[in-house]
């Protein structure tokens, strides 16, 4: 992995929660915020909900699952992967409108090493940053013996949809969006794109 000096990249711990919950909410453009303003009590931020979540040490938003990069002792963008052995039992049409399509695409994933959120904050972007976070992902279902990647996007985020073509993933399904309630408020559909890996553990 081609990395500059000042960066590296390592697993995360729990003081990275706040940078996590800003970057998954990047990656999830605005649907973890709105999820996190609903479970919010009074007197809470919904960043405090994310912060509380990625604090976690079990389910999937957690800092035992993320890797960040770091420049100056500061994360600047993070992976959160890990592998998707069961698939989800829930009806997508029973579920929050906006996270629907996503759980219908996730029953399509099983014996996958899945990226849940893929993010770098604005200032560290076009730096190749998110390539190497990718090829550490990569890395790391490889160490663990899986063979096959999955991740999913919105149809309309094509610099996302153009980066993991550049590295090899191809769509395998779609499913459409229900509704996405913040900006920059997509329509048509989110793809489900898959990459084959060599050298997996055995």
């Amino acid at each position: 992995m081609n990395t500059q000096a000042n960066d590296f990249i390592r697993q995360a711990d729990s003081s990275d929660a706040e940078s996590l919950a800003k970057l998954i909410n990047l990656a999830g453009e605005g649907i973890p915020n709105w999820l996190w303003t609903r479970a919010c009590v009074e007197g809470q931020t919904p960043l405090e909900i994310g912060i509380e979540r990625a604090k976690r040490k079990t389910g999937g938003f957690s800092y035992t699952n993320a890797l960040v990069a770091e420049s100056g002792g500061n994360p600047i963008g993070m992976v959160l992967s890990y592998a998707i052995t069961q698939v989800p039992t829930e009806n997508p049409d029973d579920l929050p409108a906006p996270i629907a399509p996503f759980v219908a695409l996730e029953k399509l994933s099983a014996n996958t090493w899945f990226i849940n959120a893929l993010a770098v904050f604005a200032e560290a972007q076009n730096q190749s940053v998110g390539s190497q976070l990718l090829a550490a992902a990569e890395n790391l279902a490889c160490s663990n013996g899986f063979d096959k990647m999955s991740i999913q996007v919105y149809a309309q985020n094509t610099g996302a949809v153009r980066l993991y073509a550049r590295h090899g993933y191809k769509q395998v399904a779609s499913d459409p969006v229900r509704l996405h309630p913040s900006p920059p408020y997509y329509t048509g559909d989110v793809l489900l794109l898959m990459k084959s890996l060599s050298g997996a553990a055995t």
